[in-house]
């Protein structure tokens, strides 16, 4: 079973310096049918001005991830990190038993646009811990790339979460296709960041998000002029 959240159907909140989406309930929008899919919690699109952004702020207990789609975002933390976040790059931050940052717009003149993603972790009150790396954007390029997992999983991803789940990026241009099976008792979501793809028959663009149930695989195609991006998460 697959069953689409369109982007139209996303809570859209403008707050002049932050414009964003939640796929999920977040802050004070709260939707009993999307309070998240197994242990994905929350799937937000922000934009955020130029020298704008979020002061200090604690989370505990929660797996965050952060991708950029364009422009940098500058991160401070209470353990003492201090990085600035661009495209072609993951950030995995394990709040565990809490933790105060901050993030920023690193420019003056031009907007950043991200994703960010929280996870439930397995455990409570571990160690915090704060994970950033750069990947090759040809890795992602009509394959699926590792960007989180399990630290498990082999091959190894590129950053370790406290969670039996994986995410996946992947960059297909128009009419190429990405197989991604399923393996039995598993789910998944499939959240469009670029362009459109259509998934197994169904057609997806920009902001869709997809939970996945009961298929023993997915078709990703490219569907399109501009190449399409996408975030497939792989869970228990």
């Amino acid at each position: 079973m697959i069953r689409v959240r369109k982007s139209g159907e996303r809570h859209h909140a403008n707050r002049g310096w932050l414009d964003s989406y939640f796929t999920f309930s977040f802050a004070d929008y709260h939707d009993p049918d999307f309070m998240g899919f197994r242990a994905l919690r929350v799937m937000n699109e922000d934009t955020i001005e130029p020298a704008e952004g979020f002061g200090p702020h604690a989370h505990r207990d929660m797996e965050i991830m952060t991708y950029v789609l364009e422009g940098a975002l500058e991160h401070r933390d209470s353990t003492g990190e201090e990085r600035v976040l661009g495209p072609n790059e993951i950030q995995t931050m394990s709040a565990g038993s809490g933790v105060v940052h901050s993030e920023y717009n690193a420019s003056s003149a031009e907007r950043v646009h991200l994703m960010q993603i929280w996870i439930e972790p397995a455990e409570e009150d571990l160690v915090p811990s704060y994970q950033q790396v750069e990947f090759d954007p040809e890795r992602k390029r009509g394959r699926l790339l590792l960007l989180a997992g399990p630290e498990t999983d082999d091959p190894a991803p590129q950053t370790v979460i406290r969670q039996d789940a994986r995410l996946y990026v992947g960059q297909l241009a128009d009419s190429r296709t990405i197989p991604a099976p399923i393996a039995a008792g598993r789910h998944a979501w499939v959240q469009v960041v670029r362009g459109a793809v259509t998934l197994n028959g169904q057609a997806l663009a920009k902001g869709d998000g997809a939970a996945i149930s009961g298929e023993p695989g997915l078709s990703i195609t490219g569907a399109g002029a501009d190449d399409a991006e996408f975030l497939l998460f792989d869970l228990a």
